[in-house]
């Protein structure tokens, strides 16, 4: 889930096909280059996209060197099937294996570059049911106080969530602008529980469980829907859906 400018949501506020994928290793052929294609440059469901534009030098590169492999040094977009698969179980045998934790790192790395409060493994073409959130005190200073107390932000630490299941606690649903590292440059107003309990195993395969509400509770429930290839595209209010640059287009 993405970290969005406080005077952006402010300013909102005053103005008003899914695949069962489960490779046999964590991202061996079947997820990287078989049936799945984890994050592949092959349009979805055929629908024709333009057509990609490399310089010379970075097509000699790919060219030595290959494709990427996930998990992937960025972000998967809106459009790529990675997004829309249905996330496999890790395995027992996995759990706190060297692959898994290469997982877990890539998360950690890409969530904290891009200053975005959760990542799941499917945004990184990996189709494993594992996801990290954090939302540091350094970012929480970055809003409004107003816009704090509107959305009930606080602060909390790392943390990670293998195989997690989702309760819901509170089932009152708050409407609050909401976007996604996957869907870069939009928002919308969504619809989420107020509170939520998300309970799973952390890297090491130890019993990990969470209640959280507010906002806190509303990054659950984005992570949670990308392992069940769900955006928040298909939850919003698409009226109020967001490019966070239109004012920039119209200087």
């Amino acid at each position: 889930m993405g970290l969005l400018g406080s005077g952006l949501l402010l300013g909102s506020l005053q103005r008003g096909a899914r695949r069962n994928v489960g490779p046999a290793l964590l991202w061996g052929d079947r997820a990287a280059g078989g049936g799945a294609r984890a994050c592949s440059s092959t349009p979805a469901h055929g629908l024709e996209g333009p057509a990609r534009r490399r310089s010379y030098w970075r097509y000699v590169r790919r060219l030595v060197q290959g494709a990427p492999l996930p998990p992937y040094s960025r972000v998967c977009q809106v459009g790529d099937p990675a997004l829309r698969a249905l996330a496999a179980p890790v395995e027992p045998a996995q759990l706190a294996g060297p692959e898994l934790q290469r997982l877990v790192q890539q998360l950690v790395q890409v969530m904290r570059r891009q200053r975005c409060v959760g990542l799941s493994a499917p945004q990184l073409g990996v189709p494993l049911q594992v996801l990290a959130l954090e939302f540091p005190e350094k970012l929480f200073r970055a809003y409004a106080p107003p816009l704090r107390e509107a959305s009930q932000m606080e602060p909390f630490p790392l943390r990670v969530f293998v195989n997690p299941s989702l309760r819901v606690l509170d089932s009152r649903l708050v409407t609050f602008p909401e976007g996604c590292e996957s869907v870069a440059g939009f928002l919308a107003y969504v619809p989420r529980f107020q509170a939520v309990q998300i309970s799973g195993l952390d890297p090491r395969g130890e019993q990990v469980v969470w209640q959280a509400s507010g906002w806190a509770a509303r990054i659950i429930q984005h992570e949670m829907d990308h392992l069940q290839g769900c955006l928040f595209i298909d939850k919003m209010d698409s009226k109020t859906f967001t490019n966070i640059h239109w004012m920039e287009v119209n200087d």
